[in-house]
């Protein structure tokens, strides 16, 4: 089964979402928990909550990746700022219980300087105590392209913080726009960087994709996202990942630069590429 999305404004909260991705023809969908740019989140709507839960089971919708606020940093080097990010983080999950057997995926985060090894040690001390609540849903680390500061960058560090949590409910959403930035060859050698992937991580953690094109070239450590097939990754790669047989099954999530008639043309475009294969 395909699951193909993308990611749909949270405003008029979920049944609306839920409306709006059938009206393109997706099966899961992605939306911010709250101002990607700031902290505030919605009033909670239980009732809104449970009605598109109804829906999203009536029409069999693959998992919902949730995402976390950019400025969520659970490594920042400011203590005070630091605890914030881990109250916001909490504050997701329990909001989460709404939409229960859903992921929630956000960036790991930037160590500014204090090494690596040290913003996984903040990373995994905030999974683990928010994980301790027992929410009904599974946290997904994002790679990033390794840009600046960046933890996420490389399938190794992914492993370090999910092996110091220690829990089954973490796992891993994988951009293509990242890996690739990030000096993934997913263009020239997609078997292989599974293949890595599974090596390091385990593809029992991979739980979900974005499908983004990239502005950039191989390994350029810039993140910036294309529509798919206007960038350096090319239309053929998207064709190869939505056919592969270690990836069915698992939601995949268009952050493109488009409105929502770009996102229906793309997601088009992805199931004519599952259905000529």
């Amino acid at each position: 089964m395909q699951y193909i999305g993308c990611h749909l404004s949270a405003t008029g909260g979920y049944q609306a979402m839920v409306k709006t991705a059938q009206s393109i023809d997706a099966n899961t969908f992605a939306f911010f928990t709250r101002n990607p740019r700031g902290s505030k989140a919605k009033k909670e709507d239980p009732k809104d909550a449970q009605l598109a839960t109804q829906i999203l089971c009536r029409e069999n919708f693959g998992p919902l990746v949730a995402h976390g606020a950019y400025t969520m940093n659970l490594c920042t080097a400011d203590p005070e700022a630091r605890a914030f990010a881990a109250e916001i983080l909490t504050d997701d999950l329990r909001r989460m219980v709404s939409l229960p057997g859903n992921f929630y995926n956000f960036h790991p985060g930037s160590h500014v300087g204090q090494g690596v090894e040290q913003g996984i040690d903040y990373i995994a001390s905030a999974l683990k105590r928010v994980l301790s609540h027992g929410y009904p849903v599974k946290v997904l680390l994002e790679t990033m392209a390794g840009k600046g500061s960046e933890i996420g960058g490389k399938f190794q560090e992914l492993k370090a913080i999910i092996d110091a949590v220690g829990s089954d409910n973490v796992g891993v959403c994988l951009d293509t726009c990242h890996v690739y930035d990030g000096g993934y060859d997913i263009v020239n050698d997609l078997d292989g960087v599974l293949g890595e992937f599974d090596r390091i991580v385990g593809l029992d953690r991979l739980c979900a994709l974005h499908l983004n094109d990239s502005k950039n070239p191989f390994a350029s450590h810039k993140d910036r996202h294309e529509c798919i097939g206007r960038g350096s990754l090319g239309e053929e790669t998207f064709r190869r990942i939505v056919n592969h047989p270690l990836l069915q099954g698992k939601p995949m999530i268009l952050e493109t630069p488009n409105e929502l008639p770009g996102y229906a043309a793309e997601i088009k475009m992805l199931r004519k590429m599952g259905e000529n294969s």
